[in-house]
């Protein structure tokens, strides 16, 4: 049986000032270290030893990766294509203006390759696409028990590539996932069949 569970960063620095994500490097506030060292704590009492973590490189949840891996005495495995979506020139700039500004995707249509007015953003379909990359690479092995840290929009391809949602069907998937959830995945040994155990639970 395998079982991933995919924690969303805690709070960042980027949301108490009200700045957009993304890429912007934001690091976790004095109260997301805290709630970090908490998921390692509650993780370490779940899964056993022989665990495998992956986790984005941005700050806030590489850092959030590495209070988890102390735990297990496991150094994570760092990988962008795990990122939040860029907003290209909006990342770090103040919510507001990003949302002045955003174009909304068409209610059916072209989703993934949708422009939302923001120069360098990257689009919903080359987001979809880097991380269910990521999700491939991260499944090759046959390890029982992975850790995977990332963001809480990237979380909605994580667990749309678990479950092997067509990419081309992605452009209407939406996960919602709180900071600092845990999603739990898992697959039989017998069926071979892919759950989705619980959605961004704390």
């Amino acid at each position: 049986m395998r079982t991933v569970h995919v924690v969303t960063h805690p709070e960042s620095t980027h949301h108490v000032d009200r700045l957009v994500g993304g890429w912007f490097d934001a690091e976790l506030t004095p109260g997301g270290e805290r709630a970090a060292v908490a998921i390692a704590e509650s993780l370490r009492a779940k899964v056993p030893d022989g665990v495998e973590i992956h986790s984005s490189d941005l700050r806030r949840t590489a850092r959030t990766a590495e209070l988890i891996g102390e735990r297990f005495g496991v150094t994570p495995v760092l990988d962008r294509r795990l990122r939040e979506k860029s907003y290209g020139e909006a990342g770090g700039k103040p919510q507001e203006w990003l949302d002045r500004r955003f174009v909304p995707p068409p209610p059916t249509g072209e989703r993934l390759g949708h422009d939302e007015g923001i120069p360098g953003a990257e689009t919903k379909g080359a987001m979809a696409a880097r991380v269910y990359a990521a999700m491939d690479s991260i499944l090759e092995s046959p390890r029982e028990h992975r850790i995977i840290v990332t963001h809480g929009g990237a979380l909605t391809f994580v667990v749309a590539a678990w479950i092997r949602m067509p990419l081309e069907s992605a452009g209407y998937v939406d996960f919602r996932a709180s900071p600092g959830s845990v999603t739990v995945l898992r697959e039989d040994d017998y069926f071979h069949n892919r759950q989705v155990v619980t959605l961004a639970g704390k």
